[in-house]
């Protein structure tokens, strides 16, 4: 009787903590706070938004996590650079004294510039070099679609080629992140904060 208790109570736990977020990125929640927090800077301050373009919104914002997440993976969140940088950022954001330090936003904009350099340092190494400088697969992805470039030859269509298979390379890696860690949406929690 007392392990059905238990167990009971961690349910209702975990259900009510769920419902405060809008979704979980392997194990770890996106608060509605925060995702509207986001939301709201991205778009002019406006949190009227549809639950379409909060649903948009939230795969993209998932996408971009899911990246972080790799990156904290790879380690490069304990890189010296990596860590200088975000101690840099700190320091100007203290200097000018607009936003406490004890303030929620504080805590925002500091995980969102720490997030934004890891996602920037794991997309160069995952898609933006590998596209500049495999001059092969470059090619091979130019000859299986030389019918978008309208008959221009490799070289003409080079700046074009690169940024269609940047593309190519986020979409697979989005893909395979995507398989690699559970993502859970809280449907309910996104149409509340549409109906706002």
């Amino acid at each position: 009787m007392r392990k059905v208790y238990c167990a009971i109570i961690i349910s209702l736990f975990i259900t009510s903590a769920f419902a405060q977020n809008v979704a979980v990125v392997n194990g770890k929640p996106i608060s509605n706070k925060e995702f509207m927090w986001v939301y709201k800077k991205n778009h002019s301050g406006n949190g009227n938004a549809a639950y379409e373009d909060l649903q948009t919104y939230l795969d993209l914002y998932i996408n971009f996590k899911l990246k972080v997440l790799e990156a904290k993976e790879l380690g490069l969140d304990k890189d010296t650079a990596y860590l200088s940088e975000v101690k840099n950022y700190e320091h100007a954001l203290r200097a000018q004294k607009r936003i406490s330090k004890t303030k929620p936003e504080y805590l925002f904009i500091m995980n969102e510039y720490k997030d934004a350099v890891l996602m920037f340092n794991i997309s160069e190494i995952k898609v933006w070099n590998q596209a500049q400088s495999d001059e092969n697969q470059l090619r091979i992805f130019y000859d299986k679609n030389k019918s978008v470039y309208l008959q221009s030859s490799f070289e003409e269509a080079r700046g074009q080629i690169v940024t269609d298979y940047q593309q190519e390379l986020e979409n697979e890696w989005i893909k395979e992140l995507r398989k690699k860690y559970p993502v859970k949406i809280n449907q309910d929690e996104i149409r509340k904060l549409a109906k706002q």
